[in-house]
């Protein structure tokens, strides 16, 4: 959508994560495998705003990076949302148009409510009636449903503490120019010593300034404080992923098991088994058959392809149109072209393995040398014979064969046959004796 008259969105995101018992921003733990920043950052940018401000703590480059390229302002001291908005002031000086606030702990707003209350004129606030308003500033309405004021819990008295309707902390101010002057006036004398926000619409309603209440569902506008809260929001997130893929044409056997994450593409009449893990950067094409528990992140499957049951496909790898990873193989930085197979129990890392090829069950790609990796390049048509080892650099021709539990360091021609492995001798009645020596042994102890 695009919003007629200027906008700037604030994004508050200066917290440091210490009810998330973690170094990390509080901004930066992950919701389906993306920072939920990153998920505030989208819904701002569907408003089309003029500009977005991040507003973090010092130290927070890892925060800065994840919002980029938009503008990311420092709160060097944390006195309160009042305070925490000032430092983004700096940035709208010359600013005339509309100023949205938003919380960067609540990944899942609703992009409607937004719009709704970008669209008033005057001045909106977002409204919430919780199941339960613990932790939650309550809002005093007055007969026309407009807002009277907010009172933060630790402020209110026993009356208020029953009000059902709650603030969800999002606003959106009629100018830049009134933000900031009700900014300098706001006071600090309540049980936190802090500068409210909250306290915005009594100095707007002074003025003759009536503040809406847009209400929103209360299933999606609360936010993240720890890391309970974190798993609730990533069960949403899971929810609402698996939906959208089975809508559009995937069969899951066990939706509860599967995990997605926020940019995953899935073709067509897919299955996925039970407890299969998604993670990010992975793209499947129509008709892949995914086994159960398996992993995959940072992946490419092309179409017809089968993957597991306890397969391990990770970054950058490709697996091509019909080929086939059974049970127990690793795939790290490797491309497995169309109609090639590795069914049982092997690791292939930095390969590139040709169309056809036959990998054998217990085969390893010995790619690292303990400094460096190596890439193998292994032909079309190619069969590898059970308990290979090839170690890299080294490549296999077409229609080469290798033998059954051989090493391979020099390249192989195309169409040869690859033996690598000590000769057999067999010695008549020795294990006869073998046995006859041990039984001795153990009679004379």
């Amino acid at each position: 959508m695009t919003i007629k008259n200027p906008l700037a969105v604030i994004i508050l995101a200066a917290g440091k994560g210490t009810r998330m018992k973690s170094s990390l921003p509080k901004v930066m733990h992950k919701v389906a495998g993306r920072p939920m920043i990153n998920w505030v950052v989208e819904t701002a940018e569907t408003l089309s705003p003029d500009k977005i401000i991040v507003v973090t703590a010092p130290d927070m480059d890892d925060v800065a990076a994840a919002v980029a390229p938009h503008d990311v302002a420092i709160q060097v001291e944390q006195n309160g949302t009042g305070d925490a908005v000032k430092p983004a002031m700096e940035l709208l000086k010359d600013f005339e148009g509309r100023v949205l606030i938003l919380l960067g702990d609540e990944p899942f707003i609703d992009p409607d409510i937004l719009e709704e209350m970008v669209s008033y004129d005057g001045l909106s606030v977002m409204g919430v009636i919780p199941p339960s308003n613990m932790g939650l500033g309550r809002m005093l309405l007055e007969g026309d449903g407009y807002l009277e004021r907010i009172v933060e819990e630790k402020d209110c008295d026993e009356s208020e503490r029953d009000i059902e309707v709650c603030n969800a902390g999002n606003f959106c101010f009629p100018s830049a120019k009134n933000l900031s002057k009700w900014l300098s006036q706001l006071k600090n004398d309540n049980n936190q010593n802090e500068y409210y926000l909250v306290d915005v619409p009594v100095l707007a309603k002074a003025e003759g300034i009536k503040t809406k209440v847009f209400i929103t569902d209360s299933e999606i506008s609360w936010g993240i404080n720890n890391r309970v809260e974190l798993s609730a929001h990533e069960y949403m997130a899971q929810v609402a992923l698996r939906e959208q893929a089975m809508e559009n044409g995937v069969t899951m056997i066990d939706p509860d098991t599967v995990i997605l994450s926020w940019d995953t593409e899935l073709g067509q009449d897919i299955t996925i088994e039970p407890n299969v893990f998604i993670g990010t950067g992975v793209t499947i094409a129509d008709g892949v058959t995914l086994y159960a528990f398996s992993h995959l992140e940072g992946v490419e499957i092309k179409t017809g392809a089968e993957v597991g049951p306890f397969a391990r496909i990770r970054p950058q790898s490709i697996i091509g149109k019909n080929a086939s990873i059974g049970n127990f193989i690793e795939v790290n930085r490797s491309h497995v072209a169309a109609g090639a197979k590795a069914k049982h129990m092997s690791y292939l890392g930095d390969a590139m393995i040709g169309e056809n090829s036959n990998i054998g069950a217990g085969t390893v790609i010995a790619n690292y040398d303990g400094f460096f990796k190596h890439q193998t390049i292994i032909g079309k048509e190619v069969f590898i014979g059970s308990n290979s080892t090839l170690i890299a650099p080294v490549e296999v021709g077409d229609c080469a064969i290798l033998a059954a539990n051989s090493t391979i360091n020099k390249n192989v021609p195309g169409n040869a046959m690859a033996v690598a492995r000590a000769r057999q001798e067999n010695h008549a009645g020795w294990a006869s004796e073998y046995r006859k020596m041990k039984n001795q042994l153990k009679d004379e102890q």
